[in-house]
């Protein structure tokens, strides 16, 4: 299991918030927006630190990585391995919460950019009805794969992107909202003007939008 920041807002939490950050950063990064989303039930929040790894890009220098990212292009090539891995990790991370007492249907998964991607990948392969899926600043790492239909198109997904992202550009987010919808998810699609980042107005949306799905 890997090691992770638990934060609850009360000593019942009815719901968990799995939220996976990104490259580079590790769980501490956002344990302090937890005021600003405003959830309204009972909640735990569960934020896991990253394998440390060799990333390609930053060369080969070890840091905090949910996958190995070769290359920055558009059509990038993608570290499947990596992802897999990172998947099953998160997949024992939901396992915890369940086993705790807190339901699939009361399980959020949120993901920035790296987080994102795993969280998507997540979402179209898992066998479990989540809460909800959120994915920040980020891309389906399955563009290049063939279209197979999900196990829950019922789960809520919600895809925030900034408009002048230079890191991952928006084109990603629309190509990977196409995608989903393809595969039979109906996400929601909102753009931010930041760059590759959040913004505390973003973080209240994204409050309200658990709010909506939790189901306590």
């Amino acid at each position: 299991m890997l090691e992770s920041i638990i934060k609850e807002t009360s000593e019942q939490p009815q719901i968990a918030i799995i939220w996976l950050h990104g490259l580079g950063a590790d769980g501490s990064d956002f344990v302090p927006v937890i005021p600003l989303l405003q959830i309204e039930c009972p909640a735990r929040f569960v934020f896991p630190h990253a394998p440390v790894q060799p990333v390609t890009v930053n060369g080969g220098m070890a840091m905090r990585a949910w996958y190995d990212i070769y290359e920055m292009t558009l059509e990038r090539k993608i570290d499947r391995d990596g992802i897999a891995a990172s998947d099953a990790e998160l997949t024992k991370l939901i396992q915890a919460q369940i086993d705790q007492g807190i339901t699939p249907d009361r399980i959020f998964v949120v993901g920035f950019s790296q987080g994102g991607a795993v969280a998507l990948h997540h979402v179209v392969r898992t066998t479990q009805p989540l809460a909800g899926v959120i994915a920040l600043s980020t891309y389906s790492p399955d563009l290049d794969q063939p279209i197979a239909a999900v196990s829950h198109p019922s789960i809520p997904v919600a895809i925030h992107h900034g408009t002048q992202d230079p890191v991952v550009p928006e084109s990603l987010g629309q190509r990977t909202h196409a995608r989903l919808l393809e595969q039979g998810l109906k996400p929601s699609y909102q753009t931010w003007p930041m760059p590759h980042s959040v913004l505390p107005e973003q973080l209240v949306e994204i409050g309200a939008w658990i709010n909506q799905h939790a189901k306590v």
